[in-house]
């Protein structure tokens, strides 16, 4: 397809951020507050309305994560930098806190393990509490054990990524929407980022861009763009896996005010309690891999009711006194996971030239929860890969 473009016909650009959700935006802002200009890519008719979108909106503190990954690194390093450009941007949030439990005493190792976790990760903050102090808390609470994380919080994402946005163009950046990208090539010691116009645009138009600078932050279509990149190798190009998570509404108040966590399980961190910040709770996300999926504009976001009445088992074992009937089938997210089910969860795959060879180009891949938390951190990351 090259010779439909030729060089200097083009536009060019300093840097192309593929993907406007929570990550792409945070690294375009990154790159043109460098000075840099910055076009932000976004295959939808909005922002965000892919993994940013349906996620449960939770400031993570970084307990879980292996010591040494990247998801740990950054998401301790996000949270601080998400809390200060909240207030600093009149973002809506709160530090909540929440409470991590056991719900059975076969669960208290596992549990005491996770606070030794948390302390290695640079999380100081974590509380240890008996059965008696957590309910103390929170009276409608069954545990064995808990630990409180002061540190873990909720936002406004849509307002978060509407902030990020915001400070991209004051600087210059600029977002265009209805711009699918189909390929990444090298045209001599640039990169022409190859796209057709979908939202509004006239059927089968196709345009590119030249840029020194490219990130792949295209989320779900993530590994389909880095098989579409020219001279990326195969083993930079891992398999999508996905997982979608479906979440149940409750109707009505709940009566807590912390986060309520069980014990994480493979793939995900367990049905838990999160609040809106309007005090609405909701429950989830469950796991449930996609098999046969390999296109992302082919997944099924519906709730099947039918889940329900297992949410309603799980939640019971952390509040036996869920009525009855009150639990509504909600929204549903897709994690863009690069593991497969039973292999341990992959860590966040930032690569750059360093990794696989080719400049300019830095890929966003399996970036799942923390995702959000550590987007103004990933972004810090990609920017020195850029340098």
């Amino acid at each position: 397809m090259s010779e439909l473009w030729p060089e200097a016909a083009l536009d060019r650009v300093d840097a192309v951020v593929v993907g406007a959700g929570v990550l792409g935006l945070a690294v375009g802002r990154a790159l043109a507050q460098r000075g840099l200009e910055t076009l932000v890519l976004e295959r939808a008719a909005q922002i965000g309305s892919g993994i940013s979108s349906r996620s449960s909106e939770v400031i993570h503190a970084g307990l879980y994560y292996p010591s040494g990954s990247l998801k740990a690194e950054l998401c301790v390093r996000g949270r601080e930098l998400l809390y200060d450009f909240c207030a600093l941007h009149a973002v809506p949030h709160r530090r909540c806190g929440k409470l991590l439990v056991a719900t059975e005493a076969a669960q208290l190792p596992a549990l005491l393990a996770l606070a030794e976790q948390a302390r290695r990760n640079g999380v100081d903050d974590v509380q240890a509490l008996s059965a008696a102090q957590a309910r103390a808390l929170e009276p409608a609470l069954r545990c064995e054990a808990a630990l409180l994380s002061p540190s873990t919080g909720i936002v406004d994402s849509h307002a978060l990524m509407l902030a990020l946005q915001g400070d991209l163009e004051a600087v210059g950046g600029c977002v265009a929407l209805g711009s699918a990208v189909g390929a990444l090539r090298r045209q001599g010691e640039l990169w022409r980022v190859e796209m057709e116009a979908e939202a509004g645009g006239d059927e089968g138009e196709s345009f590119a861009v030249l840029t020194p600078r490219v990130v792949n932050a295209a989320g779900l279509w993530a590994p389909a763009l880095a098989r579409a990149t020219e001279g990326l190798a195969a083993r930079h190009q891992p398999a999508p896996r996905y997982c979608k998570g479906s979440y149940f509404s409750l109707s009505g108040r709940a009566p807590f005010s912390h986060l309520i966590y069980p014990m994480p399980q493979a793939a995900g961190l367990g049905v838990h309690l999160t609040l809106d910040l309007g005090g609405q709770a909701r429950f989830g996300p469950d796991v449930e891999w996609l098999d046969g999926v390999s296109d992302p504009d082919a997944l099924d976001y519906r709730v099947d009711p039918a889940r329900g009445e297992r949410f309603a088992a799980e939640v019971r074992r952390y509040w036996p006194d869920l009525p009855e009937g009150r639990l509504q089938a909600a929204y549903a997210g897709v994690r863009p996971k690069i593991s497969a089910p039973g292999e341990p969860a992959a860590d966040f795959r930032i690569e750059g030239p360093a990794e696989h060879g080719l400049a300019g180009l830095v890929q966003l891949l399996g970036l799942e929860s923390p995702g959000l938390t550590s987007c103004l951190a990933v972004a810090e990351r990609v920017s020195a890969l850029l340098d």
